[in-house]
Formats: C-alpha cells, sequence, structure tokens
C-alpha cells in the first residue's frame, strides 16, 4: 500500500478580499517600550530576539515611553511635523494635476511619511540615501524647492533633470538623494557599494538604502545582504513594509513565515523591526544603527511596518484587491495625527496651530504649482532638445558630433 501523502502547493492569500472585513489580526504589534534597547556595540548573537519585536516610543496616549524614548528637542519633531504635513499637501495636490492631465505619472507616499522625514533629519547632511517613489519626504524636509519637484514631475522646460527621468524619480546630490530608480530591487545593492566605497577611501559618509518589502523576494536583496555583511559596510538597510506590493500582499514575498527583519539573522546582521508610523521610533532606531554604522560595526537592516493608503500609484486601483475600507482599520494609525497628538501633551502645539500651518502649507504648494505652471505641464513645455546631447560624454565624441548635426543643433 501507497502511504505516501500527496503533496500540495501553498498559495499565499490576502486576509481580506473587497467586500470582506479588514482584519490585522496576523501584524504581532507589542506594546509600545515592550522592546529593549540593547548597547549599540552589542555583537549580533545578542540580538536575535529584537526581528520578532516592535520598537514603539509614543502610546495610545501621544506619550513617549520605553527604553528607546529619548528627550527630543520640541522644534525638531514641529519641523517633523511640518514636512509630513508638507509632504502629503504636496502629493494631494499633484494627485490632483495628474487627474487634470498635467502629468503622466503620480506615486503617494500617504500614511508612510514619517519614515522618510525621520531619516532625512536625523541622517548627516552629506550620508547618502538611495530612495524608493515613497519617500519624497526626505527632500521636502530638507529643504528641496517645491516648484522643482512639480517640474520634474511636468517634465516641462525648467525640469532639473532636463527631462531625462520618469514623473517622481527625483535626484538631488545636494541633498543627499541619489537619482531614484523604478527598478527598486537595486536600491539595496548601490546603497552598499556606495558605502563600501565610502569606507575603503577612509571616509566618514553613511549610506540608507530603500526597498519595499516585496523586493525581498528579489535576488539583489540577498546579494546586497550579502556583501554588506562580508565587508561590514557603513550602510543601513530599510525594507519599508507596507503590506502591499503593487496588487501583491505581503505574504507573496514571505510575511506568513516571519518578519522581514529576521531575514538580517541569516546573514549576521542585527535587525529591527520599527512602528513606521511612529515619528521618534524612526528617529531612534535610525540614530542607532546609524552610530553601528559610523563606528564600523556594519549593516542594520530595518523593517518599517507600516500600510501603503493610497494606491500603488495613479494606474492603480487598491479596491479590486482589497477592502476598501482597510486603510481605516490599520492598527498602527496616522504617522501625523500620532506625531501632532504627541507635541500637544507635551503643550508644544495645539489644534488651531496646526489649523494655521496646514493652511501656510497649503498655499506655499499652491503658490509653487502657478510658478510650474507658467512654465507649463505636461505637452505644454519640454525641455530643450539640445539637452539629449548634453551629459552623455565627458567630451562629445564624434557620434555625439554626428548626431547633433544631423539633429540641425
Amino acid at each position: 500500500m501507497d502511504d505516501r501523502v500527496e503533496l500540495s502547493l501553498h498559495i499565499p492569500e490576502p486576509f481580506a478580499r473587497p467586500g470582506e472585513t479588514p482584519t490585522f489580526d496576523h501584524v504581532d504589534i507589542p506594546a509600545a517600550g515592550a522592546t529593549r534597547r540593547p548597547a549599540v556595540d552589542a555583537a549580533e548573537v545578542d540580538m536575535r530576539d529584537l526581528p520578532y519585536g516592535m520598537v514603539r516610543v509614543l502610546d495610545a496616549d501621544g506619550r513617549a515611553v520605553g527604553p528607546w524614548a529619548s528627550q527630543m528637542d520640541p522644534e525638531f519633531l514641529r519641523r517633523g511635523l511640518r514636512a509630513m504635513v508638507q509632504t502629503r499637501v504636496f502629493e494631494d495636490r499633484m494627485f490632483r494635476a495628474h487627474r487634470q492631465g498635467k502629468t503622466s505619472f503620480f506615486m503617494k507616499s500617504t500614511g508612510e511619511e514619517a519614515i522618510g522625514v525621520a531619516q532625512s533629519m536625523t541622517l548627516a547632511a552629506d550620508d547618502m540615501c538611495f530612495p524608493t517613489y515613497r519617500v519624497q519626504g526626505w527632500l521636502i524636509a530638507r529643504g528641496y524647492p517645491i516648484v522643482d519637484m512639480i517640474n520634474q514631475i511636468y517634465s516641462n522646460a525648467s525640469d532639473p533633470l532636463k527631462g531625462r527621468q520618469l514623473p517622481i524619480l527625483y535626484s538631488a546630490r545636494e541633498y543627499g538623494f541619489y537619482s531614484l530608480s523604478g527598478n527598486v530591487g537595486s536600491r539595496f545593492g548601490h546603497a552598499v557599494g556606495w558605502a563600501m566605497a565610502s569606507a575603503y577611501m577612509k571616509d566618514h559618509r553613511i549610506a540608507l538604502g530603500y526597498i519595499g518589502e516585496g523586493t525581498t523576494a528579489e535576488g539583489d536583496f540577498h546579494e546586497a545582504l550579502t556583501f554588506a555583511a562580508v565587508y561590514r559596510a557603513p550602510v543601513i538597510l530599510a525594507v519599508t513594509n507596507n503590506q502591499w506590493a503593487i496588487s501583491t500582499f505581503s505574504g507573496i514575498a514571505g510575511a506568513e513565515q516571519t518578519t522581514f527583519a529576521a531575514r538580517a539573522i541569516g546573514y549576521g546582521l542585527p535587525g529591527l523591526r520599527v512602528d513606521g508610523n511612529d515619528f521618534l521610533a524612526v528617529v531612534a532606531a535610525t540614530e542607532w544603527a546609524a552610530t553601528r554604522a559610523r563606528t564600523n560595526l556594519g549593516a542594520t537592516l530595518i523593517e518599517f511596518v507600516t500600510y501603503r493608503v493610497s494606491g500603488h500609484s495613479t494606474s492603480d486601483d487598491p479596491t479590486k484587491y482589497r477592502p476598501s475600507d482597510e486603510p481605516v482599520h490599520w492598527p498602527l494609525g496616522d504617522p501625523v495625527e500620532r506625531l501632532k497628538q504627541h507635541l500637544i501633551a507635551l503643550g508644544e502645539w495645539s489644534d488651531e496651530r496646526h489649523e494655521q500651518m496646514q493652511a501656510e502649507l497649503t498655499e506655499a504648494v499652491r503658490t509653487a504649482q502657478r510658478e510650474a505652471d507658467a512654465v507649463g505641464a505636461l505637452g505644454q513645455s519640454k525641455p530643450s532638445a539640445r539637452e539629449m546631447f548634453e551629459g552623455v560624454f565627458k567630451e562629445p565624441d564624434w557620434r555625439v558630433i554626428e548626431q547633433r548635426r544631423e539633429f540641425g543643433i
């Protein structure tokens, strides 16, 4: 008798589909302050519990609690809140601009603003960020001109990238923002390589790389972690786990088996799992990992647990694959509201001041858009065709010269 068990293939399925009741019971969320904070120079082997906890600072009452909490300057927190609100206002306006036909494409970071903003404000001005397309808050927190962001989105004659990048794929070296790539898997490899070069040249700068949780299923992720571990690259590797990779839920990348932070263990790297909607927790974890990198203790893998409130892009309709009310059930709340409530609890903010700031930032974005509109939106204005021949070679070779001649410019 053949007593062998018939094999079956497991196909991960989301916990709720459109029309069903949303649930996040599968997301393990410890209480704020429950996860321990090890010494920054602790050995990786003594930190293997951390990928299964969650660094959280803000409790339900907006108080900073636990070992990762520290005394933060209220002005620093207000600047963080302002940058997050400005990011949201900017993105809402650009989303409407897309619907009006002013640009071909746009992506929002709604619900994830704390990550890019907090890390931008925490790392040094000359460190280098290898971003994904949901950390435009990094640029806004550093004062990058909103009008230049809009011109890039419009690909108009004032586009700082001369029409050479798709909308939202910004590049701003002077702001520590490496050229954005739609091929997200490349981010970790580039960040690790840049960090290795910095260490090789005896420099002091460190790197930060971002990917989404879906990209952890790609080979680029594993190759980058191998190099980061072997060469102790001074880099922070951030996995933004926003529960959805385009229309594919995180289980396809292995979320059902373990946390994404736990992938670090196989490479001998420290792994942190962090509340990505808690501005203070993002700052604390980033400071901890940056100190390790700056003192030649190597890389840290951080999983930021958050939620993608909007669609993947303007080409995506999330109601086709998840319950329409799923965002309101996300248990870690809204990063803007949580930081706002913390400042109010400290006596350093108020609803009235928040409304005033919101109105001020809305008008500032409107003014920037009017300036960009005057140059021209999609199809109304574009960079000079001459730009396609510039910056190809340090010194133009015969092919570029001949092509320019044929083009008549």
